[in-house]
């Protein structure tokens, strides 16, 4: 029996999307298991736009990024972690220097920030799409094109059944074919041919017998639809006529800083092409007839993942378990080390227990002996392979810290399951590598992202 406690659901939830072209908030108030919003703030960081060349975030967009975070974590004051789930896209997954930036970000924020893999990013945007949409029994395909990469999904009723994610975005597709803002007939063949081709390694799982509605979310969708509609381009929200209606539009009026469309927010305008491209590459290599667009997407399939934790509907224990079963785990001795890990953890933490921890130490517990499935010898290191680079759903892609052979497994899994750098101090806390700190009482007053000083435990020479 584990020995954890529910906690009671809270009744208004918040996300923050940091995405590769904007920064969004929204907080919602939950009423019978629905989700209503209550506010939304958004900022357009363009964050994928500086990007250097050798991946690193430059000093203004990170100035940029910091100061929006300072506001929205002023909107969020008074809340709780439990009441707030906030998640990075494709840019902090590529940038080289994102975990500097993330630490920052996190001590404006206020919260924890997870980065999560393309495919859980891509499940969650149809959870999102599929509350928005009507229930019914026809598959859908859901494209989100973003700031730095597309997702795509095929799905049926609130269940992903096929995720990939590939690297186009409208921010990054604007900036590598559209330089100097130069709208030709050129630029937009180049850019349209490079998206196909990236569309091709994913062609033979989307083809239309696959699906029966074609689904487009979040800004770029919104924006075709909405210019297409005002225009008279299409009697659909999206068709391929309409779009290359458009591109003559703006093939004819040359550069992006001269874009003007009825229908048109300004803050599209400078990515409108890259987007535009990249639909267009994605009507014709996945012959695509017509898409209707839908106003869910990532945010509310943030929110309603998190609803569903508190309603103990956690995506994360449908993860252990389906690992747990396709690696042959020892369900027995995985409980047996759970109920000993919790018991353990009970004891150092005293009355400071944390029950978010439990849940993480018990699907740590769980996994630990995967590896097994490889080998005997070093299934430690064999856990700690599969942990860290497996698609797991529910699971962020957060950084793996560097730890001895002896804590790996440990260290993976911990790292996979949470945003450890919110835990800055000795005390009670945890290090990176999921062994517990010496305790202040016992003469330690270092950071523990440093290293151990009182040399009270056997962990404390190996996890140096």
């Amino acid at each position: 029996m584990s020995l954890t406690h529910a906690t009671p659901p809270h009744t208004v939830l918040a996300t923050i999307d940091l995405g590769s072209n904007s920064f969004r908030l929204q907080v919602s108030r939950v009423v019978d298991d629905q989700l209503y919003a209550l506010d939304v703030m958004k900022e357009t960081v363009r964050l994928g736009a500086g990007l250097t060349a050798d991946k690193h975030l430059d000093d203004d967009t990170q100035a940029r990024a910091l100061a929006c975070l300072a506001r929205f974590g002023e909107r969020l004051r008074g809340f709780v972690p439990a009441q707030v789930r906030v998640v990075g896209t494709n840019t902090l997954r590529v940038a080289k220097n994102a975990p500097a930036f993330i630490a920052e970000a996190e001590e404006r924020l206020g919260f924890p920030i997870e980065v999560i893999a393309g495919r859980e990013e891509a499940r969650l945007i149809y959870l999102g799409a599929a509350h928005s949409l009507p229930d019914t029994k026809e598959r859908r395909m859901v494209v989100d094109i973003g700031g730095g990469s597309t997702e795509f999904i095929i799905g049926s009723h609130y269940k992903a059944l096929v995720t990939e994610s590939l690297p186009l975005g409208c921010v990054s597709y604007t900036l590598r074919f559209f330089p100097e803002g130069k709208l030709t007939r050129g630029n937009f063949r180049d850019a349209t041919m490079a998206a196909r081709n990236e569309i091709q390694r994913i062609r033979h799982e989307y083809r239309p017998s696959e699906w029966q509605l074609a689904v487009g979310t979040s800004g770029t969708a919104r924006s075709l639809r909405d210019v297409l509609e005002i225009n008279d381009w299409s009697r659909a929200d999206i068709t391929l006529a309409g779009m290359e209606q458009l591109r003559e539009v703006l093939i004819k009026q040359g550069n992006i800083d001269s874009i003007k469309v009825n229908g048109l927010k300004a803050d599209r305008a400078p990515v409108l092409a890259g987007g535009l491209a990249i639909m267009i590459a994605v009507f014709e290599e996945l012959e695509i007839e017509k898409m209707i667009v839908t106003e869910g997407a990532l945010r509310d399939g943030v929110l309603y993942d998190l609803l569903g934790r508190q309603r103990e509907k956690d995506m994360r224990d449908s993860t252990v378990a389906l690992f747990k079963r396709r690696y042959h785990a020892d369900t027995q001795q995985a409980e047996r080390v759970n109920l000993l890990a919790e018991r353990l953890y009970r004891m150092l933490a005293g009355e400071d227990v944390d029950q978010d921890m439990l849940k993480r130490l018990s699907w740590a517990a769980k996994l630990h002996e995967i590896g097994l499935t490889i080998a005997h010898t070093a299934y430690h290191k064999h856990s700690a392979y599969i942990l860290q680079n497996a698609d797991m759903p529910a699971s962020p892609s957060a950084s793996k810290p560097r730890c001895p052979p002896s804590c790996w497994a440990t260290a993976a899994t911990w790292a996979r399951w949470r945003s450890i750098s919110a835990s800055r101090r000795c005390g009670r806390r945890w290090w990176r590598c999921g062994w517990p700190c010496c305790s202040t009482a016992a003469g330690s007053t270092s950071s523990c992202r440093t290293n151990w000083t009182c040399g009270s435990t056997p962990a404390a020479s190996r996890c140096r």
